[in-house]
């Protein structure tokens, strides 16, 4: 009989309503896995916000207090979806309360918060699970795969791109998103955080940085209200925009190859425009998030005028096969983050780390805050 896990949700907008949904989609992938998450609390500080996930998901308890989750016996594992500005807090009362924690990128304001939680998961020997979701890909494991195994060659160089639109418009809520001291960096933060992670994850670890930024929409104006995701928000109180809209950052890898990688949130005409091309001596490999199923593969001994193939991964890459039976049938966003919350449980129950840990989100931090740094010196920054 599989063990039953309490989880808790801290923070229900968006990202706390997916990861609801997929801790309860989680026996229907994953049947094999010896553990079922029970939805024992969820706490939301807008007013009726908890009240409304409990009755619609089933969770046992509604609070306005994350605190309250904290010394609930009934809690062994919650997932911490509140705006940056609380994970450091709340990560670390989590861990010192002995609770497992799935935590979002990028695990606070800056790489010092993101230090605390991981010590304080380490002190209390509990696991820590990071929202990293696209390495979660069965492409991007199969593009992995092929990167290790040496079918491309040594990697010389790879691009990778986060483009998206959902801060273009000039009625853009000035929300936490954009405030220096609630939401840190912008867009190397939001987006850039997980460009990191896949560079990290397909090519190991970086060596050394330079990058650019800039601010194109320099205000917006204050919500009236609460707000949840992208809101909108006319009339309200102008204000300052104090973090990036965009990002390009050079990156030297310590394999000795080279990267480039660019962010922005404010790319009209770009929705979700995420993926990476990895090159090599022998051949690439390129993924679109768009086409979540597909890589595009040049693998052979021509060297000059290669082809270029278009392959559908399917079952046997990644966990692919806990969705779908035949490659070329679609897979989700959400489907990402059901592997994140099996990733999460499995290390629970099995006391070993599956997925991005909160060592992967040190690493990355610090890379975010060179580039932070590297913006503002305009120089190199070495990460050894």
């Amino acid at each position: 009989m599989a063990r039953k896990v309490g989880v808790a949700v801290v923070g229900f907008g968006w990202m706390g309503r997916v990861h609801t949904q997929a801790y309860l989609r989680l026996p229907h992938h994953f049947p094999q896995l010896r553990t079922r998450p029970e939805l024992v609390a969820v706490a939301d500080e807008v007013p009726g916000r908890a009240e409304e996930a409990a009755a619609r998901y089933g969770f046992a308890t509604a609070t306005d207090d994350w605190r309250q989750l904290a010394a609930d016996p009934r809690v062994h594992a919650v997932s911490i979806a509140a705006p940056n500005f609380l994970h450091r807090e709340i990560g670390v009362a989590m861990a010192e309360a002995g609770k497992n924690i799935w935590i979002e990128k990028p695990v606070g304001v800056s790489a010092a918060d993101t230090r605390a939680v991981s010590e304080a998961v380490r002190k209390a020997a509990v696991h820590g699970t990071v929202g990293f979701n696209y390495r979660n890909a069965p492409a991007a494991a199969a593009a992995r795969e092929l990167i290790l195994s040496g079918e491309i060659g040594a990697v010389t160089h790879a691009r990778i791109r986060l483009y998206s639109d959902y801060a273009a418009h000039p009625d853009g809520a000035l929300t936490w998103r954009y405030e220096r001291a609630r939401g840190g960096s912008g867009v190397i933060g939001d987006l850039a955080s997980h460009g990191v992670d896949l560079a990290r994850h397909l090519l190991g670890e970086i060596d050394a940085l330079i990058a650019d930024t800039a601010i194109f929409v320099p205000e917006r104006a204050r919500p009236t209200g609460a707000t949840a995701g992208h809101t909108r928000a006319i009339g309200g109180v102008p204000g300052p925009v104090e973090n990036e809209d965009y990002v390009s950052c050079l990156l030297r890898f310590v394999s000795g190859a080279r990267g480039v990688l660019e962010a922005c949130r404010v790319s009209v005409g770009e929705q979700n425009n995420y993926g990476f091309e990895v090159h090599g001596t022998k051949g690439a490999v390129m993924w679109d998030f768009r086409r979540m199923g597909e890589l595009r593969v040049s693998t052979g001994t021509a060297y000059q005028d290669q082809p270029v193939s278009t392959v559908f991964v399917g079952p046997g890459h990644g966990d692919y096969a806990a969705f779908q039976p035949g490659s070329g049938i679609a897979m989700s966003y959400d489907d990402l983050k059901v592997v994140e919350a099996h990733n999460f449980l499995r290390s629970v129950i099995e006391g070993t780390a599956h997925g991005a840990t909160l060592d992967d989100a040190v690493r990355c931090a610090a890379a975010l805050e060179a580039m932070t740094a590297s913006a503002e010196r305009g120089t190199w920054v070495s990460l050894a």
